[in-house]
């Protein structure tokens, strides 16, 4: 068994650590050596803690023999490098905190060494969280599990292809425009963007304040439930933190959905799509048929046109402000060879910056300036109203609705490097969820074929504020009346 540990699902590894009939010791060894085995193809990670795993597997295999363990108490996690982990470097994917090790963990980090997980490593991202492809690392590209020349997807896409190469067993992404769900998508994994305040930010490096959100990436709706339990609740040192409390997610997952019902929404599967990917939808929306949800067509959401633009004025006018502190003064990389403070701050954000980092950091600037603030910023925020109040009133009539996660499945590296705008539109289906702030998955839905590959595409279910169950009772239902979920990536 010990040389298929890696391949298993968080809840199967609980159950056999649970019965001892495997140590926490021995999964960890397991996925730390598929780590070594195939990282160096698929280049999700850009740290990995191994000495410190093994520490806490240790320490989670007596915790286990006390017979005090938590549902995740021994199971190897991965984190996007964007949380920070006392001790061990946190670099946001950005040579600009290259060398930076905080000395605190984040809130989402407490809860899980809380539980007695087992942190692995940290993974790659787009620099700051500012890209779909992780191609904007400014260390590494990552590849796709299913096809190693094509991108997993951003900027959580270190994350999601760890879990798609079976390199930990759960991750964590955070999700600003689509950057948990997009990656899961397009390396066939689950990917839950809970609501905005349900998970604290505290210790997340900020991107955008008004978007940002923690969320697991995994392997099956099961896991993100089991992962969601843990981090999920109030934390006093984040404001936009709700103080709500935490059901138990995994409650949802009765795999009944009769008499829900769930609109597919118009702009989320156009006209124009590729048959392929259509005939995925198409085949989703007939099994949930069958399940006993009733499932209407044609749901509008008008103001999901104007999303795109909206969503790239707030986020980089957030950015714009957040990544202000990144000066050479404070900590972080600081170039001291210029002529005096200002030529060495400029500087240092030249070269301690990657390019569509300036590019959102110039474009937000931009908007928040003078004469321009009114025209651009405050109309954004208008049209985030709108878009708002359409899916309040579209929760009026459906549980959950449905649509596309991305426009395609996975695209080539460097197919969209050069052509800013392309790649902004792989997230055109995700960025109104953030916008709006409502709870998100991905799940596995099927191939495609696309460029003579056959590859991944996931479907995207969206609820109403703080309704996760809902989100997570149609995803569980769906998933396992489908086989998606349990066909894997060989690396």
């Amino acid at each position: 068994m010990s040389d298929s540990l890696h391949r298993l699902m968080a809840h199967e590894a609980q159950a056999l650590l649970a019965t001892r009939e495997v140590s926490a010791s021995e999964l960890t060894q397991a996925v730390l050596d598929r780590i070594r085995a195939v990282d160096g193809k698929v280049g999700a990670y850009l740290t990995v803690t191994e000495e410190r795993a093994l520490e806490q597997a240790a320490d989670a295999d007596e915790r286990l023999s006390r017979g005090d363990g938590t549902a995740l108490t021994g199971v190897p996690v991965a984190l996007k490098d964007n949380m920070c982990t006392r001790g061990v470097r946190t670099t946001c994917g950005s040579r600009m905190l290259e060398t930076f090790v905080p000395p605190y963990d984040a809130h989402v980090v407490e809860r899980l060494r809380a539980a007695g997980a087992v942190i692995v490593g940290k993974t790659n991202m787009d620099e700051f969280a500012m890209g779909s492809s992780v191609e904007h690392s400014a260390f590494q590209p990552t590849h796709n599990p299913w096809s190693l020349e094509r991108v997993p997807g951003g900027s959580s896409g270190g994350s999601a292809a760890a879990v798609a190469a079976d390199e930990t067993l759960l991750a964590l992404g955070s999700d600003t425009g689509g950057s948990i769900r997009q990656p899961a998508s397009l390396c066939g994994v689950v990917g839950l963007k809970p609501t905005y305040g349900r998970v604290s930010r505290y210790g997340l490096v900020a991107f955008g304040s008004s978007l940002d959100q923690i969320g697991p990436l995994t392997k099956d709706v099961r896991d993100a439930a089991l992962l969601l339990n843990t981090i999920a609740g109030h934390d006093a040192r984040d404001a936009t933190s709700a103080p709500l409390d935490v059901p138990d997610f995994t409650a949802a997952l009765t795999g009944d959905i009769k008499g829900m019902r769930i609109g597919v929404a118009a702009e989320y599967v156009p006209n124009d799509l590729d048959p392929a990917v259509r005939a995925v939808v198409d085949a989703a929306v007939a099994r949930l048929e069958e399940l006993g949800a009733a499932v209407e067509w044609g749901v509008s959401l008008p103001s999901t046109k104007h999303a795109l633009a909206c969503y790239y004025i707030i986020a980089p006018s957030e950015a714009s402000a957040n990544l202000a502190r990144y000066d050479g003064v404070k900590y972080g990389y600081s170039y001291q060879d210029g002529d005096g403070m200002w030529d060495n701050m400029e500087k240092t954000r030249q070269h301690g910056f990657g390019s569509e980092v300036k590019r959102r950091i110039m474009i937000g600037t931009y908007a928040l300036s003078a004469g321009y603030y009114d025209a651009y910023y405050l109309k954004a925020l208008k049209v985030r109203t709108l878009i708002r109040r359409e899916f309040e009133a579209a929760f009026e009539r459906y549980d959950v609705l449905l649509g596309l996660v991305s426009p395609t499945p996975a695209f080539r590296l460097g197919e969209k490097l050069d052509d800013p705008m392309a790649m902004y539109l792989s997230d055109v289906f995700t960025l109104p969820v953030n916008i709006a702030g409502i709870p998100s998955i991905s799940v596995p839905a099927g191939f495609a074929t696309w460029q003579d590959e056959s590859l991944p595409v996931g479907i995207q279910l969206m609820a109403r504020p703080f309704d996760e169950l809902s989100l997570l009772r149609v995803a569980y239902a769906y998933e396992q009346a489908t086989e998606w979920h349990k066909v894997r990536a060989e690396v």
